[in-house]
């Protein structure tokens, strides 16, 4: 058997080297039977599960203008930048496809910051729940769904493994985790604006010649710390079978980037990773798996409207 689930990790364009975690376990012959995303993960999930190739990712990656990616436009609500570029590729890619309409079962997190409840999305229009997975706080407006105002997933789940062994209970599920283990924290980069973004870049002129810069930097900095250990302590509470760690701790979550330097990083760290999925799928692995209770991690949402 070579059935494998996957929990693809959040963040932001560092997203781009799980292209090159899929096309590893293409070509080593797996087959990705679920695969659960979490902001960036969910994004490039979600246009996997639809039915594209690893390689016909990379194609779409490559010719995306990067400096039009972040453009606000006029259905966005209070935000540093917008997702213009984004939904345009979304909507390009999988149009008005519905999460039945998929090829692979899939499904993503976003986190309502009412109730503090994370939720799982995985039914209706699958752009809707994409752009909820990917709202960053403060960086992204929210999504309105259903009356919630949902944020980015990884607020409470960077790493979905609980989601994916959800999808797939009988199956080893395989964690790409896009930040850097604890030791290598500290030479985190910090969060940089995109300042060819033409709406943003009046404002982070000036933004960035006060003392509220440093105080915000200094905030976003806390917060990553807080992001890093709580990626950590799921991977430690849900336990996936294996945890791939692309090395792209050098990059910011909205940088300008080479996509294929991202892409090979999540080449070699699959391909280092081979031997463990291979003896994830042994017979006591299977045994343990087929006895483990598996909870819904989330709270579903029944049907998934935009909100005005």
């Amino acid at each position: 058997m070579t059935d494998i689930a996957l929990a693809l990790g959040g963040g932001g364009i560092k997203g781009i080297a799980h292209i090159g975690v899929l096309r590893v376990l293409e070509q080593a012959g797996f087959n990705i039977k679920a695969v659960a995303g979490t902001s960036a993960g969910g994004l490039m999930g979600s246009i996997y599960a639809y039915g594209k190739t690893s390689d016909e990712i990379e194609n779409i990656v490559l010719n995306l203008d990067q400096s039009r990616l972040f453009v606000r436009t006029k259905e966005d609500g209070p935000s540093i930048l917008g997702l213009g570029g984004i939904v345009q590729t979304l909507s390009e890619q999988l149009g008005d496809a519905t999460f039945s309409d998929l090829k692979i079962p899939f499904a993503c997190t976003a986190v309502d910051t009412i109730t503090m409840k994370e939720y799982i999305l995985d039914q209706g229009r699958v752009a809707d729940a994409v752009l909820a997975t990917i709202a960053v706080p403060g960086v992204f407006s929210p999504r309105e769904v259903n009356g919630t105002i949902l944020v980015d997933g990884g607020i409470l789940d960077p790493v979905p493994v609980a989601l994916a062994r959800w999808l797939a209970p009988s199956l080893p599920v395989i964690a790409v985790c896009l930040s850097p283990a604890p030791e290598g924290w500290a030479h985190s980069p910090e969060l940089s604006v995109p300042v060819n973004n033409p709406f943003a870049q009046p404002i982070i002129s000036q933004i960035t010649k006060t003392r509220v810069a440093k105080a915000f930097t200094t905030y976003v900095r806390s917060m990553d710390i807080t992001s890093h250990m709580l990626a950590e302590l799921r991977l430690e509470i849900d336990r996936p079978d294996v945890i791939i760690r692309p090395n792209v701790s050098r990059f910011g979550i909205l940088d300008t980037v080479d996509p294929k330097v991202l892409i090979a990083e999540g080449e070699a760290s699959a391909t280092a990773a081979l031997k463990d999925i291979q003896k994830s799928l042994g017979w006591t692995n299977q045994v343990t798996r087929r006895f483990r209770k598996v909870q819904q991690p989330g709270v579903k949402i029944g049907r998934f409207e935009t909100g005005d």
